[in-house]
């Protein structure tokens, strides 16, 4: 079944449109809302028969439009995530899903009462490399992980702080814990499972912004792994990189930016395991999509009745209850325990109050 998508946002929504593309079999981009015309109309004319517009009202009323992808700005994504289910349209949302975990809340209430699909974006899960990390689990060889490290090592100069809405805690929400290194701890919960205590400081080091731009994190998994994650705007160039000790292995992770798991990733056998051992396994592993075309192809795999691989409503809330912790964490300068209940302090935001 092909279904037709209204992408909402030309930023980042340009990148979409084109993972889209892969899939013709899956789907088609019918229109490209933007707040500005001329962006829209710009990003429009790199596919053929893709519509251009303005008015996100005409699209959520539209009944031929299937999914509506949520490529704005993250105060907007609450709004219009409910509107869209209200619609009755399947959600695409980036990230961050929303702006709390009431608010995470409220919205699986909606997609509970409209009987909707939503899915946020997580797109470091989709490639090669995560790919065969998850066969060498599969397969037994992984054991238990022992410690590891993150890093998220990105350049963001006054330039990009230039968007009106960035670097603010009323227009982004937050910092880069949320919008940067929230990738690469939502790829860290996939393979290992669930955070048990965060302990974070924050600091605003490199850009003349509200929110944070550098931080440090101490991480302890549910399993008793310790990780560290070090996250700055202020690197020489984008990387970033996840490196785990295993009992049987250690892995690396490609140091792409946007999609580490595109390229294959570096495993190095730890004894007794032998070294073949782990390469019979790699050698089985198929090709798989990358980035947002392998999310929006386990999106279509689940809209057509077969989930599994696709980013849930639940991956979000659990994304965005890492970022409470952290910087409830930071803000008290002390480590914070999850899971948070509905009676945290944060529990209905964290931005700053006067």
């Amino acid at each position: 079944m092909i279904r037709s998508v209204a992408i909402l946002g030309a930023g980042i929504g340009a990148a979409h449109m084109d993972s889209f593309g892969e899939l013709p079999d899956r789907f088609r981009v019918a229109t490209i809302c933007d707040i500005d015309a001329e962006r829209a109309r710009r990003v429009a004319r790199r596919r053929e028969g893709v519509a251009h517009t303005t008015d996100i009202d005409a699209v959520l009323a539209d009944p031929a439009i299937d999914i509506v992808d949520i490529c704005l700005p993250p105060a907007l994504h609450f709004e219009v995530a409910e509107r869209a289910l209200n619609a009755g349209k399947a959600v695409i949302c980036e990230k961050p899903l929303v702006d709390s975990l009431a608010e995470a809340d409220a919205l699986a209430a909606v997609v509970e009462r409209t009987g909707g699909m939503l899915f946020p974006v997580f797109q470091y899960r989709y490639g090669i490399g995560a790919a065969q990390v998850r066969a060498l689990i599969d397969a037994g060889l992984a054991g238990r992980c022992f410690a590891g490290s993150l890093e998220t090592h990105w350049d963001r100069n006054a330039e990009y702080y230039a968007v009106p809405w960035r670097g603010t805690w009323s227009g982004e929400k937050g910092g880069t814990l949320l919008g940067h290194a929230i990738h690469i701890h939502d790829l860290l919960s996939a393979l290992l499972g669930p955070v048990a205590q965060v302990f974070a400081d924050t600091a605003t080091r490199v850009n003349a912004i509200e929110v944070e731009d550098c931080v440090a994190l101490a991480i302890r998994m549910a399993s008793g792994a310790p990780i560290t994650s070090s996250v700055t705007l202020g690197a020489a160039g984008n990387m970033s990189r996840l490196r785990l000790c295993f009992e049987g292995f250690t892995v690396e992770s490609d140091r792409a930016p946007y999609t580490p798991a595109a390229s294959p990733w570096t495993f190095t056998a730890r004894a007794p395991l032998a070294q073949d051992r782990i390469d019979a396994v790699l050698t089985r592993v198929p090709p798989a999509r990358i980035g947002f075309a392998g999310l929006f192809e386990a999106v279509a795999d689940a809209l057509d009745g077969t989930p599994g691989r696709e980013v849930t409503l639940a991956d979000g809330r659990r994304s965005l209850e890492f970022v409470t912790a952290a910087y409830a964490s930071a803000r008290a300068n002390a480590p914070v325990a999850l899971p948070l209940g509905s009676d945290h302090p944060m529990y209905r935001g964290w931005l700053p109050t006067a």
